[in-house]
């Protein structure tokens, strides 16, 4: 059959990648230079399973600018388009999917269904539903991880289908949010640990043998980015207005609350100027999307300290306001401080210098 797909960020080309083996997939993007690189099947993101895949599998594949060429003749459409979080409404901004709908239906084939893989906010496909007065739509929440998203596909935890669609979007919401309080859990105990210097690792390796918590989702860190948990857990806060709470609200407090301690941290050193090691919020990943480090880096900004970035993915000599420096060498030897989310290798000549709460030099 035909399917297009609307969006190639990573939940939007995995399911792609994955379909075109034995569908035709009609891929959809505003992104020239992402279209050319997905038909000359070189991957726009990095993540080793799609990069395999375009390499060594025939795909039935093609991508377009043009959503009627996309849109024509498909059984599904999976919608996979961005819907960030506006911390003044409180509220996903779901003006692209709704332009995706809008599109699907300009076509006129009614037999076409719409699948949603965007992030929604719960009770959004009732409300399209009626503004549209259609019924050929679901919502099917992802539970992809970033650079690892096609692998995830290919051996899913679990598939859910959204046709009681409160159920399905409520599942997404809530089950990010516990994926956050576990990564806010682990902070805070490093942060403990930290200031009454104790040992980390030796703590989380205690508490983690117990099978119940298990080794997932513990290594420390700067604090959860990305491009699901941030807003995730703000839209489910926002859900709980009039609703008791004290746990989710939490959650959301205690990243920032983490974030400010690193920047404290750092300052005690006294740099005058900090490098940051990676712009990317994990190992493996290209994405640097709502990364905890962007406000660290405008704590210490605020508070006069000169920054310099190393970030290999970017060309640009400049990212927003601050340095891009390409050689890792200069780069480190004009660092006071080499702030490292995640650890490398190529750090360790000036070990002395890096502060990073990784643990386990994983994810």
């Amino acid at each position: 059959m035909k399917i297009a797909i609307a969006g190639t960020g990573y939940v939007g080309l995995s399911l792609a990648t994955l379909l075109s083996q034995k569908n035709e997939v009609v891929a959809l993007d505003i992104v020239k230079e992402k279209v050319d690189k997905i038909n000359n099947r070189i991957s726009p993101i990095k993540d080793e399973y799609i990069e395999k895949f375009f390499k060594e599998k025939k795909l039935n594949l093609k991508c377009t600018l043009d959503y009627k060429e996309a849109f024509e003749g498909a059984k599904f459409v999976i919608i996979a388009t961005p819907t960030n979080y506006d911390d003044e409404t409180n509220y996903f901004d779901t003006s692209m999917v709704e332009d995706i709908i809008e599109k699907v239906i300009s076509v006129g084939d009614p037999n076409t269904v719409m699948v949603v893989k965007s992030t929604i906010p719960v009770g959004f496909i009732d409300s399209v539903k009626e503004k549209y007065g259609i019924d050929n739509i679901f919502f099917s929440p992802e539970f992809l991880r970033e650079g690892q998203a096609l692998y995830d596909n290919l051996y899913p935890s679990r598939i859910i289908i959204g046709e009681k669609s409160k159920r399905a979007e409520a599942v997404k919401l809530f089950a990010n949010t516990y994926l956050a309080l576990r990564v806010s859990y682990f902070n805070e105990l490093d942060t403990y640990a930290e200031m009454k210097g104790l040992n980390t690792k030796d703590i989380i390796d205690g508490v983690c043998l117990d099978p119940r918590i298990g080794t997932h989702y513990n290594n420390p860190s700067f604090g959860y980015g990305g491009y699901c948990l941030p807003k995730d857990t703000k839209q489910l806060l926002a859900n709980y207005k009039n609703v008791p709470q004290n746990m989710i609200e939490a959650i959301v407090n205690s990243n920032n609350t983490r974030k400010r301690h690193i920047t404290d941290e750092i300052l005690k050193r006294g740099p005058k100027t900090v490098g940051i090691y990676r712009l990317t919020m994990k190992s493996g990943s290209d994405n640097f999307r709502a990364s905890a480090i962007f406000d660290i880096i405008r704590n210490l900004k605020y508070a006069g300290i000169d920054i310099i970035i190393y970030e290999p993915t970017l060309k640009e000599d400049k990212f927003e306001d601050y340095k891009i420096e390409h050689d890792l060498n200069s780069f480190k030897n004009n660092s006071d401080v080499i702030l490292a989310n995640r650890l490398n290798e190529e750090l360790t000549d000036k070990i002395e210098k890096v502060y990073t709460r990784d643990i386990f030099f994983r994810d």
